[in-house]
């Protein structure tokens, strides 16, 4: 982002410092304008990087047998590693969900297992709605004393 506001700056740079300000509010407000645009676009429940991230997911989660040890824990085989997930707590011994607040593969197996929306699992500012709320609000230029 420095290296964005650089770039711009490199013709306002001698202008006085009113103006110099008003360049940058103005370039800031259009890239939250674009971002808010790009927002309301996506027409799947996550954000599209984590939407593309999340989806191999799926794929990789077949074929593993899970197992139900309580009504919210689960432990998911197959694969290079198998892992216990704890679906109400959002939690699995590969640590993946843990961190990334995006479902793992076990955690995907034991949703499915348990017939519980996969999306539902993931960290909600990851979601649509949430990057929609973020660039919600519009940024105005402030005038100046004189007008």
């Amino acid at each position: 982002m420095v290296e964005s506001l650089n770039s711009m700056l490199v013709n306002a740079r001698d202008f006085p410092y009113v103006a110099l300000l008003d360049v940058i509010q103005e370039k800031i407000s259009k890239w939250w304008n674009d971002r808010r645009i790009v927002a309301m676009a996506i027409t799947t429940p996550l954000t599209s990087s984590q939407e593309s991230e999340f989806r191999p997911r799926f794929a990789q989660s077949n074929g593993r047998h899970t197992s139900q040890l309580n009504p919210v824990t689960y432990h998911v085989k197959g694969g290079e590693l198998e892992g216990v997930v704890d679906i109400f707590n959002k939690t699995c011994t590969c640590k993946e969900f843990d961190i990334d607040k995006l479902p793992c593969v076990h955690a995907v197996a034991a949703a499915h297992h348990a017939q519980v929306s996969v999306y539902s699992l993931v960290s909600p500012y990851y979601t649509k709605e949430y990057y929609v709320l973020a660039y919600g609000e519009t940024i105005y230029p402030v005038r100046s004393q004189s007008q």
